[in-house]
């Protein structure tokens, strides 16, 4: 399962986070910004060092994800740079396995922490959490409420209702009503919903999300103006009735 974690945070004026990706594999750095997406935050990339500190210059991130070794020059020269003009944004430094070297430079220099490649995404998004907490750049939503019509879901809580009649969902329904929640009116696609709701590779076939899709439409939408959507050869859509 994709991130299960509903503590829902964001910049202290209740604007998304936002976090720079910086890694010369752009497989790497489109994995990065979907899972950062994913959180509901906003996410830019960059390839080379040059690139990096251009973007964050124009972006302003709250955290960076940074790998040591670039194009043109290392991370620890990107970090020197962006601390230029903003000295406390919170590094990650993205380091080869076996470059013990590396891990120790990044952190003497002021990098906050590291995650070795191979990673997982679950875990960067974990360390990228609890940096930005410690560093003051995120707070929790006061409200984590996601509202469509007179559907209503709490992240926190998991509970979720529509006309203020409770609906009881497992865990995988709760993931999948979520991201169409936070995508209202937004085609989505069997691929989206598998990459977002079920894991990154998982193996099995697109029916998977036509039967979620019909669990929820039986708690959901019976005996009501249908929420739930499909079109045809597109994927799924969640709007408000009427």
């Amino acid at each position: 399962m994709a991130n299960q974690n509903t503590e829902h945070l964001t910049r202290p004026d209740g604007t998304p986070l936002r976090v720079l990706a910086v890694d010369d594999e752009p497989s790497l750095t489109e994995l990065l910004s979907m899972a950062l997406r994913y959180e509901g935050w906003n996410a830019r990339t960059a390839g080379t060092g040059t690139e990096a500190v251009r973007t964050a210059r124009e972006f302003q991130p709250d955290a960076i994800v940074l790998d040591m070794m670039l194009p043109d020059f290392d991370g620890l020269e990107v970090m020197r740079k962006v601390r230029a003009d903003q000295p406390d944004v919170p590094v990650i430094f993205l380091t080869a396995k076996d470059a013990v070297a590396d891990r120790v430079a990044g952190l003497t220099a002021g990098g906050d922490d590291y995650v070795t490649k191979p990673f997982s995404l679950e875990e960067v998004i974990a360390r990228l959490r609890a940096l930005m907490r410690r560093s003051g750049a995120a707070s929790r939503r006061p409200d984590a409420q996601l509202v469509v019509g007179d559907l209503i879901m709490d992240e926190d809580t998991h509970e979720v209702s529509r006309g203020g009649e409770p609906i009881h969902l497992t865990a995988t329904e709760f993931e999948l009503l979520r991201f169409m929640m936070r995508n209202p009116r937004r085609v989505l696609s069997k691929a989206q919903i598998l990459d977002r709701v079920w894991n990154y590779d998982f193996g099995g076939q697109a029916n998977v999300v036509e039967l979620y899709i019909s669990y929820l439409r039986k708690k959901i939408d019976v005996g009501r103006q249908p929420m739930i959507h499909t079109l045809r050869g597109a994927g799924y859509v969640l709007k408000s009735a009427g």
